[in-house]
Protein backbone atom coordinates (compact mmCIF):
# COMPACT_ATOMS: atom_id res chain seq x y z
CA UNK A 1 0.00 0.00 0.00
CA UNK A 2 1.09 3.14 -1.13
CA UNK A 3 0.24 6.18 1.37
CA UNK A 4 -0.41 9.98 0.26
CA UNK A 5 2.74 12.22 0.40
CA UNK A 6 2.46 14.48 3.58
CA UNK A 7 1.64 18.56 2.93
CA UNK A 8 3.38 21.46 4.56
CA UNK A 9 1.42 20.74 7.79
CA UNK A 10 0.64 16.93 7.86
CA UNK A 11 1.62 13.42 7.63
CA UNK A 12 -0.59 10.15 6.95
CA UNK A 13 0.10 7.13 8.61
CA UNK A 14 -1.70 3.94 8.42
CA UNK A 15 -4.09 3.19 11.21
CA UNK A 16 -3.10 0.59 13.60
CA UNK A 17 -4.54 -0.71 16.87
CA UNK A 18 -2.27 2.18 18.24
CA UNK A 19 -4.98 4.54 17.40
CA UNK A 20 -7.69 3.56 18.71
CA UNK A 21 -7.29 5.66 21.64
CA UNK A 22 -7.26 8.88 19.66
CA UNK A 23 -10.06 7.31 16.73
CA UNK A 24 -12.31 6.51 19.21
CA UNK A 25 -12.34 10.24 20.27
CA UNK A 26 -12.80 11.40 17.18
CA UNK A 27 -15.47 9.04 16.69
CA UNK A 28 -17.29 9.20 19.78
CA UNK A 29 -17.07 13.00 19.29
CA UNK A 30 -20.64 14.05 18.91
CA UNK A 31 -19.93 17.52 17.35
CA UNK A 32 -17.73 15.44 14.89
CA UNK A 33 -19.91 13.13 14.19
CA UNK A 34 -23.35 15.77 14.34
CA UNK A 35 -24.27 14.72 10.47
CA UNK A 36 -24.00 11.09 11.18
CA UNK A 37 -26.79 8.53 12.78
CA UNK A 38 -25.12 9.04 16.39
CA UNK A 39 -21.27 9.02 17.42
CA UNK A 40 -19.38 5.66 17.37
CA UNK A 41 -18.60 3.39 20.70
CA UNK A 42 -14.78 2.17 21.18
CA UNK A 43 -15.76 -1.12 19.56
CA UNK A 44 -16.82 0.70 16.93
CA UNK A 45 -13.97 2.68 16.42
CA UNK A 46 -11.80 -0.56 16.84
CA UNK A 47 -13.90 -1.83 13.92
CA UNK A 48 -13.46 0.94 11.92
CA UNK A 49 -9.61 0.69 11.96
CA UNK A 50 -10.34 -3.07 11.42
CA UNK A 51 -12.14 -2.14 8.56
CA UNK A 52 -9.37 -0.43 7.35
CA UNK A 53 -6.59 -2.03 7.24
CA UNK A 54 -8.90 -4.38 5.40
CA UNK A 55 -9.29 -1.92 2.89
CA UNK A 56 -5.41 -1.51 2.95
CA UNK A 57 -5.10 -5.17 2.00
CA UNK A 58 -7.58 -5.53 -0.65
CA UNK A 59 -7.96 -2.46 -2.11
CA UNK A 60 -4.19 -0.33 -1.70
CA UNK A 61 -6.41 2.28 0.57
CA UNK A 62 -8.53 3.13 3.25
CA UNK A 63 -8.82 6.34 5.20
CA UNK A 64 -5.67 7.38 7.00
CA UNK A 65 -4.32 9.06 10.06
CA UNK A 66 -3.44 12.82 9.50
CA UNK A 67 -1.21 14.10 12.21
CA UNK A 68 0.58 17.60 12.81
CA UNK A 69 4.47 17.33 10.86
CA UNK A 70 5.47 19.62 13.12
CA UNK A 71 3.93 18.45 16.15
CA UNK A 72 2.95 15.19 15.88
CA UNK A 73 -0.51 15.34 17.28
CA UNK A 74 -3.54 13.93 16.37
CA UNK A 75 -5.89 15.66 13.67
CA UNK A 76 -8.13 13.45 12.39
CA UNK A 77 -8.63 10.65 9.59
CA UNK A 78 -8.19 11.19 5.62
CA UNK A 79 -8.46 8.83 2.95
CA UNK A 80 -10.09 6.99 0.11
CA UNK A 81 -12.85 4.21 0.48
CA UNK A 82 -14.99 2.27 -1.92
CA UNK A 83 -18.45 2.67 -1.29
CA UNK A 84 -21.90 1.53 -3.39
CA UNK A 85 -23.48 4.28 -4.51
CA UNK A 86 -26.76 3.33 -6.51
CA UNK A 87 -25.28 0.21 -7.44
CA UNK A 88 -22.17 1.35 -8.33
CA UNK A 89 -18.40 1.16 -6.55
CA UNK A 90 -17.40 4.57 -6.25
CA UNK A 91 -14.23 5.92 -4.25
CA UNK A 92 -14.76 8.22 -1.69
CA UNK A 93 -12.90 11.02 -0.65
CA UNK A 94 -13.62 11.44 2.81
CA UNK A 95 -12.06 12.98 6.09
CA UNK A 96 -13.08 13.72 10.17
CA UNK A 97 -10.76 16.67 11.78
CA UNK A 98 -10.97 16.77 16.02
CA UNK A 99 -13.11 19.71 16.95
CA UNK A 100 -10.32 22.00 18.22
CA UNK A 101 -8.33 21.84 14.77
CA UNK A 102 -11.49 22.38 12.37
CA UNK A 103 -11.55 25.48 10.70
CA UNK A 104 -7.51 25.72 10.33
CA UNK A 105 -7.95 24.50 6.73
CA UNK A 106 -6.04 20.90 7.99
CA UNK A 107 -9.75 19.25 5.93
CA UNK A 108 -8.81 20.88 2.97
CA UNK A 109 -5.03 20.07 2.73
CA UNK A 110 -5.60 16.31 3.30
CA UNK A 111 -8.32 15.73 1.18
CA UNK A 112 -6.32 17.69 -1.53
CA UNK A 113 -3.36 15.39 -0.89
CA UNK A 114 -5.58 12.19 -1.30
CA UNK A 115 -7.47 13.87 -4.42
CA UNK A 116 -3.71 14.07 -5.90
CA UNK A 117 -2.76 10.37 -4.47
CA UNK A 118 -5.94 9.16 -5.82
CA UNK A 119 -4.73 10.70 -9.47
CA UNK A 120 -1.06 10.39 -9.85
CA UNK A 121 -0.55 7.01 -7.78
CA UNK A 122 -3.85 4.65 -8.02
CA UNK A 123 -5.30 5.82 -11.35
CA UNK A 124 -8.68 6.49 -9.86
CA UNK A 125 -10.80 7.82 -12.86
CA UNK A 126 -13.93 9.47 -10.94
CA UNK A 127 -14.11 10.72 -6.94
CA UNK A 128 -17.20 11.54 -4.82
CA UNK A 129 -17.82 12.63 -1.92
CA UNK A 130 -21.09 11.08 0.45
CA UNK A 131 -21.99 14.73 2.45
CA UNK A 132 -25.29 15.68 4.50
CA UNK A 133 -27.03 18.46 3.13
CA UNK A 134 -26.71 20.17 6.75
CA UNK A 135 -22.50 19.49 6.55
CA UNK A 136 -22.06 22.93 4.70
CA UNK A 137 -18.03 23.19 6.32
CA UNK A 138 -17.92 19.89 4.33
CA UNK A 139 -19.27 20.48 1.56
CA UNK A 140 -16.74 23.73 1.35
CA UNK A 141 -13.84 21.56 1.75
CA UNK A 142 -14.86 19.19 -1.47
CA UNK A 143 -15.66 22.32 -3.61
CA UNK A 144 -11.97 23.56 -2.99
CA UNK A 145 -10.56 20.34 -3.60
CA UNK A 146 -12.49 20.85 -7.02
CA UNK A 147 -15.69 18.22 -6.48
CA UNK A 148 -18.74 19.92 -7.14
CA UNK A 149 -22.74 19.05 -6.61
CA UNK A 150 -23.86 16.75 -8.78
CA UNK A 151 -26.93 15.33 -6.65
CA UNK A 152 -29.20 14.84 -3.77
CA UNK A 153 -30.57 11.30 -3.22
CA UNK A 154 -31.06 8.48 -0.30
CA UNK A 155 -28.27 6.53 0.83
CA UNK A 156 -28.65 3.23 0.64
CA UNK A 157 -26.59 2.34 3.50
CA UNK A 158 -27.80 4.80 5.73
CA UNK A 159 -31.05 5.76 4.28
CA UNK A 160 -30.06 9.27 5.11
CA UNK A 161 -30.76 11.47 2.22
CA UNK A 162 -27.23 13.02 1.02
CA UNK A 163 -25.70 15.50 -1.48
CA UNK A 164 -22.78 13.73 -3.74
CA UNK A 165 -20.47 15.70 -4.76
CA UNK A 166 -18.23 14.09 -7.17
CA UNK A 167 -15.11 15.26 -9.77
CA UNK A 168 -16.67 16.81 -12.73
CA UNK A 169 -13.35 16.58 -14.68
CA UNK A 170 -13.18 12.81 -14.30
CA UNK A 171 -16.84 11.60 -14.73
Amino acid sequence: MRIPAGTERLTFHAMTIDDLGDMAALLGDPEVMRHYPRPKSRYEAENWITWNQDLYDRAGHGLWIIRSRGTGEFLGDCGLTPQEVEGKIEIEIGYHVRPEHQGRGYASEAAAACRDHARDALAVRRLIAIIAPANIPSQRVAEKIGLGYERDMVYGRTGQQVRIYADPVAS
